[in-house]
């Protein structure tokens, strides 16, 4: 009886440590001034990839190395990021900061994938995603919705629960979406920093959301 009481009472204590742990990663911290940022993008197929480079397309190039997140058989999303930072270059030839990267992780979720299945492979990609994202240490990951981003903003949370780095989230939910959230969102509604949302009838749902207007 007196063990049970011991191991409750340790894992209660873990229990709160961890929850503080976790608020102190949450809370907003007040900015401080950089002269460059390193910036980690996850990308997605097909409109995910193109909305992301709408949007990196207002960014200074102060956001700088970007390292670009896409799954291990996403040729297309690969095409269009080298298309895109070339023309970026040939725009702007004596921008200071021009470093870019892509890595690969698998996919957390195949089209029509069963549920069950991709709770697996959601950890399988989890497992990979935080030695990459222990490895680049990002100042601000940057999303728009597809199943990739979750291991990845995850592992960035940790980064921080760990700490070892305090990493920006920011979640930028997709146009398309203007009456319900995507799954990604409504998970990662909870562990962003900040979460935009393009529609004002999300707004109204989600009060805690940014409402912009049409950023993409």
């Amino acid at each position: 009886m007196g063990g049970t009481l011991i191991l409750a009472a340790a894992a209660g204590a873990v229990a709160v440590l961890l929850a503080v742990r976790l608020w102190v990663v949450l809370r907003p911290r007040a900015a401080v001034p950089r002269r460059s940022l390193s910036l980690l993008v996850v990308a997605g197929s097909g409109g995910h990839t193109t909305e992301i480079l709408r949007l990196l397309e207002n960014l200074s190039d102060a956001y700088s190395p970007r390292h670009y997140i896409i799954a291990d058989t996403d040729e297309m999303s690969a095409h269009k990021i080298n298309s895109f930072e070339g023309n970026r270059a040939d725009r702007n030839p004596s921008a200071m900061f021009t470093e870019y990267y892509i890595h690969r992780i698998p996919r957390s979720r195949e089209v029509q994938q069963s549920w069950l299945s991709t709770v697996l492979t959601t950890l399988y990609s989890l497992w990979l995603s935080f030695p990459l994202t222990h490895r680049v240490k990002p100042d601000l990951v940057l999303c728009n919705g597809p199943g990739t981003c979750v291991p990845i903003c995850i592992s960035a949370l940790l980064l921080g629960i760990l700490g070892i780095k305090k990493v920006i989230i920011v979640y930028v939910e997709s146009i398309c979406r203007v009456e319900h959230l995507s799954l990604s969102g409504k998970i990662l509604f909870h562990l962003s920093d900040y979460f935009i949302v393009q529609w004002p009838t999300l707004k109204e749902k989600y009060p805690k959301s940014v409402y912009l207007g049409r950023i993409v």
